[in-house]
């Protein structure tokens, strides 16, 4: 395995990691403060269980490497819906009533790098993909 292959799956638990969390704690928390919030910035409360369920399932399917190219661009296209519709008034690094946008642009980049790379061999995708061209 190469450094590059050793990164990709760093960045991959990484960034499963934090969208599971993320999405736990929505559910944790209670999901009704998460779609008051979406209500309150004028998003339909209900895409708050959709972003809350991409954030917890995704982030487990994308630590084990499962549909890791259609889940990185779910998550990707989330960071651009937080990064566009709350976080951007507050600017890059926030502005002392809320949090900037600074992990949400890293997120996405992390994403997009997901997106564009190889299928890695430590995952289940990899996995599958060999079994399917034997």
């Amino acid at each position: 395995m190469t450094k590059s292959e050793v990164g990709t799956v760093i960045l991959r638990i990484v960034l499963g990691l934090t969208f599971f969390i993320h999405g736990l704690d929505k559910f944790q928390g209670g999901i009704s403060n998460t779609v008051g919030y979406f209500d309150s910035l004028g998003i339909p409360g209900f895409l708050a269980y959709a972003v809350a369920l991409i954030e917890l399932i995704g982030g487990i399917a994308i630590i084990l490497g499962i549909g890791t190219k259609f889940v990185a661009l779910l998550f990707a296209v989330v960071m651009v819906g937080a990064i566009f519709t709350a976080k951007l008034p507050a600017g890059f690094l926030g502005n002392g009533q809320g949090a900037g946008y600074e992990l949400d642009l890293a997120l996405l980049a992390i994403s997009i790098y997901l997106i564009l790379a190889d299928r890695n061999p430590l995952s289940l995708d990899r996995i599958i993909a060999n079994k399917k061209n034997s």
